[in-house]
């Protein structure tokens, strides 16, 4: 059974990016009768909060994309990581380190100096340190012995074959001093645990994945299949953040969206049915595919979103958006009995209107002169 997931750091909104990512694992699983799991990665902290969790969730649930399985959260993970990182210790596969963050820094500089691309010199690993006594006071972290020689490679349901030489890897950290995962030992431990087939994800996460296939390769793990999504940009061909304005999908909730042109707009970033435009939730899911899928990156357009929602309003069910209204409007002192009736009056004004809010505000008018 195929199995996908998404699996969020709850440090703040799902923004535009997230959301996308997750439309279309959960795509990709409701399209080949599987599953999808809700992953909470939230070893973070200091940055991760209760609220930003809820606030994941709570999109998710208003864009419809529910899950099988979760949320399961990392922090209730740890002594499985701790386990799994034994294992690797005993395989030499995986040594602590002591080098100070004051060593580290000073490394990396003189690199530098020399026009060397930083890198950790692997001084901690046991061929290196035999003379080598641990340092009072410092807690080591454990660092993961990558093959000095060889390739990595794979081959991309997006992005085609990518290899990548072992030279260009260093002996990163598995576990932080205080215990926890790093991103790129916890997703390893965790895919493998919850046994998931594809792991689709943006394509920033394309240097993590050769470092992700050497853990596999060390545990003996069956490698899942690795697509990675295009970029979205801002209107400024930046990579698209907070200052190119309104990113969050609560944003656009709270502005008189509806969840399907939502998904409708996100599912055009990077994908395309041909020349349709509009398409409802379950054609998505009938026509998804991981092989129509751009390699370059897309660009959010504010504007074309607005738009999709218009669309999405004209084409909605006027006594369901009467409903909308009516909640939109629930802080107004409005007897609804005393004016027009909404769902007619809906029908005549949906075609000018781009949100939720815009039609609110014209039927408000109307109700305003009774």
């Amino acid at each position: 059974m195929i199995r996908t997931r998404f699996a969020p750091s709850p440090t703040g909104y799902l923004h535009i990016g997230g959301a996308r990512t997750a439309l279309y694992a959960w795509a990709y699983a409701r399209k080949h009768g599987g599953q999808f799991i809700l992953r909470v990665e939230d070893t973070d902290q200091e940055r991760s909060s209760e609220a930003s969790v809820q606030a994941i969730l709570d999109s998710m649930t208003w864009l419809g994309l529910d899950w099988d399985e979760g949320p399961i959260f990392q922090m209730d993970r740890l002594s499985r990581y701790r386990e799994i990182a034994e294992v690797l210790v005993g395989s030499g596969n995986a040594y602590w380190c002591y080098a100070t963050p004051e060593e580290l820094t000073k490394m990396r500089e003189e690199q530098r100096k020399m026009g060397a691309k930083p890198r950790y010199d692997g001084r901690w690993r046991p061929e290196n340190a035999a003379d080598l006594v641990p340092p009072e006071g410092v807690t080591p972290v454990l660092r993961f012995k990558n093959p000095d020689s060889g390739d990595v490679a794979w081959d991309d349901l997006v992005k085609g074959v990518i290899t990548v030489s072992n030279t260009e890897l260093d002996d990163f950290v598995l576990l932080r001093g205080d215990g926890t995962p790093t991103y790129n030992f916890g997703v390893v431990v965790d895919d493998h645990d919850m046994n998931l087939t594809h792991v689709i994800r943006g394509d920033d996460h394309v240097n993590n994945t050769p470092r992700q296939i050497n853990v596999y390769r060390a545990l003996g793990y069956e490698l899942p299949a690795f697509g990675h999504l295009p970029m979205i940009l801002g209107d400024d061909g930046e990579r698209l953040s907070k200052r190119h304005g309104a990113v969050s999908v609560t944003h656009y909730r709270d502005q008189g969206f509806l969840p399907d042109a939502v998904l409708n707009y996100l599912a055009r970033l990077g994908w395309s049915h041909g020349d349709d435009e509009i398409f409802s939730r379950d054609q998505f899911v009938e026509w998804f595919d991981l092989e129509h899928v751009n390699r370059s990156p897309a660009k959010f357009d504010a504007t074309k979103l607005s738009w999709t929602n218009g669309e999405h309003i004209n084409l909605a069910d006027d006594n369901l958006l009467a409903d909308l209204v009516r909640a939109n409007l629930g802080g107004q002192d409005i007897t609804w009995e005393d004016g027009p009736d909404l769902s007619e009056l809906i029908k005549l004004l949906k075609d000018r209107a781009t949100s939720l809010n815009d039609l609110a505000e014209s039927v408000l008018m109307f109700f305003r002169e009774v």
